[in-house]
């Protein structure tokens, strides 16, 4: 169960970039390159979870925290997953 809610609030954030608020390209391409560590974590669940991924989510939860308190949201239920996998 943990596994899919993270996969929804990675839709969500996918989601998010698409239609949401304007971002700066290195914004963007930051928050892709998370979603895609997030992805791979996905795949890989059972074998060998990056620790280091919580700690990048929770790095952009601050940074977006401010000026996309929606993703940054959205970043914060992405952790709360990881955690329930023991990410």
């Amino acid at each position: 169960m943990p596994a899919q809610e993270l996969q929804q609030q990675l839709n969500l954030l996918r989601e998010q970039l698409e239609q949401g608020p304007p971002l700066s390209p290195e914004d963007r391409d930051n928050l892709l390159d998370l979603s895609r560590q997030i992805e791979l974590q996905l795949q890989r669940e059972s074998t060998a979870p990056d620790t280091n991924l919580a700690d990048g989510v929770n790095l952009a939860v601050e940074r977006f925290e401010v000026e996309h308190p929606t993703v940054a949201g959205t970043l914060r239920n992405i952790v709360q997953s990881l955690a329930s996998m023991g990410i």
